[in-house]
């Protein structure tokens, strides 16, 4: 994989089951993951805490050891709108193909850095999480927060 490549980005639902995919281009190969860039080319979409606009700018970083991914938004503009943090288990990636099972919890960072966990009843209620993976994502939140707390890379980046 060199940077400059395309990638094809598969988001898997908790059964495993493929809910959607993106392109995206190779910006960096890690040593134990990816970081992507990518347009939302979808319609706007109101999440309440921030809109995604057609045409916004993701910069995102999968890992292959980490249970989340990250997302640094900008608007076209440039202007830093926050990160959309992912938990979900670690990314299969392979030659041109990224895949990662979502595991429902999430973590909105604004641009202050105000922190707002999402969709904890989905992550409760779903059938599929077993008590190992759940715990396993509760620590991974718990990594993020700190990680934002501190300002550890991509936090603080924008």
């Amino acid at each position: 994989m060199q940077p400059g490549e395309q990638m094809v980005v598969w988001k898997l639902n908790t059964r495993g089951e493929p809910v959607t995919s993106y392109d995206a281009t190779l910006e960096q190969v890690l040593p134990r993951g990816v970081v992507l860039s990518a347009r939302w080319t979808r319609p706007p979409l109101a999440l309440g805490y921030t809109t995604f606009d057609t045409g916004d700018r993701f910069r995102e970083w999968f890992f292959t050891d980490r249970w989340y991914n990250i997302f640094a938004i900008a608007g076209e503009d440039g202007r830093h709108k926050g990160w959309y943090c992912n938990i979900a288990e670690p990314a299969h990636i392979a030659e041109g193909i990224i895949s990662c099972r979502d595991l429902l919890l999430d973590l909105w960072v604004d641009g202050d850095y105000q922190m707002q966990v999402l969709d904890e009843d989905e992550f409760r209620a779903d059938q599929y999480l077993t008590n190992e993976i759940r715990a396993q994502a509760q620590s991974a939140l718990a990594e993020l927060s700190d990680r934002v707390r501190m300002r550890i890379s991509p936090f603080g980046e924008r």
